[in-house]
């Protein structure tokens, strides 16, 4: 039998339809909206992470109706973005204000942004090259710090990039070359524990080296035996999902008790948000394995409400 923590006070436990299979606004291969908004209470989670937008409704009324019947409550929203691509900055803007103002509305202040990736999600063909040039380089964490400063100051949301498997902020160097490149008042680190052990870095110690840069957490961990799989055979993420290289915890990388012990030594309040990359998945599948999740985080001292 477990015995359960003492409750981190600091840290407070959600979820997000990425752990129910859901990787964009429509597919086939997703459950509708509201079944996963049923199973994700019960469950036992009360914290939500927005998703793909148009994937829950958009219509920031109609969204708190279906949050609402359900003592749901939103810890942030997601978006999509390219800050290396100058040409697509009116389009990204445009698209992310529409996040924003959804994720203001729902009262959350967090927007998880995604850079996108260089192989294609189903085909995994190369799209660009998987390195950025010294040129994009040298805009990049400007280019953050612009989009964090309109976020803040138009809609009080913060901008947390979330370091992604085949993009250009992968790696431990790319993500540290990002946070020294940016303005912590404007721009921090969505960290996604299985997506810096995917580009084989270190979470504990960015937490660690890092601290005033973690304004929100992703967990999950990876099976390290299909990370080696990865490398070894060059394997596109969508590939190494449909292996199985997200797995529950305790099992894979990094240790979840170790993160959490990092995390609850911050002087921030920080949301923790369970993913689990399942895509394509069939519907029976996420729900037990939520469910299993939020009890071993549980255990941990992670809550689904702030102590």
């Amino acid at each position: 039998m477990t015995i359960p923590r003492t409750v981190i006070g600091n840290l407070c436990l959600g979820t997000a339809p990425d752990s129910w299979g859901v990787w964009f606004p429509q597919d086939e291969h997703q459950v509708p909206y509201s079944r996963f908004l049923d199973e994700l209470v019960r469950a036992g989670y009360r914290w939500v992470e927005l998703g793909p937008f148009g994937y829950l409704p958009t219509d920031p009324r109609r969204l708190a109706d279906e949050l609402g019947e359900r003592g749901l409550r939103v810890s942030g929203g997601t978006t999509f973005g390219a800050l290396h691509r100058p040409d697509q900055w009116d389009e990204m803007l445009a698209n992310t204000r529409r996040v924003a103002e959804l994720t203001a509305a729902a009262g959350a202040h967090h927007l998880v942004y995604i850079p996108p990736m260089y192989r294609d999600e189903k085909t995994g063909e190369y799209t660009e090259p998987p390195e950025l040039t010294a040129a994009q380089w040298a805009s990049f964490g400007r280019r953050a710090d612009e989009l964090g400063r309109i976020l803040l100051e138009e809609y009080d949301v913060r901008l947390v990039l979330h370091p992604h498997a085949d993009s250009h902020i992968q790696t431990q160097p790319e993500i540290e070359r990002y946070l020294n490149e940016s303005d912590p008042q404007y721009a921090n680190l969505c960290l996604d524990t299985g997506h810096v052990a995917y580009g084989r870095g270190d979470a504990v110690d960015l937490v660690r080296r890092y601290a005033d840069r973690i304004g929100y957490v992703h967990i999950k961990q990876m099976d390290p035996v299909i990370l080696d799989q990865v490398w070894a055979e060059n394997l596109a993420f969508g590939e190494a999902v449909k292996r199985g290289v997200c797995v529950e915890p305790p099992a894979g990388v990094p240790n979840p008790d170790d993160v959490v012990a990092a995390l609850s030594e911050l002087d921030a309040r920080i949301f923790v948000v369970v993913e689990q990359d399942l895509y394509p998945c069939a519907p029976d599948v996420p729900l037990p394995i939520a469910t299993r999740t939020r009890e071993y985080l549980h255990s941990r001292g992670l809550r689904g409400e702030w102590a």
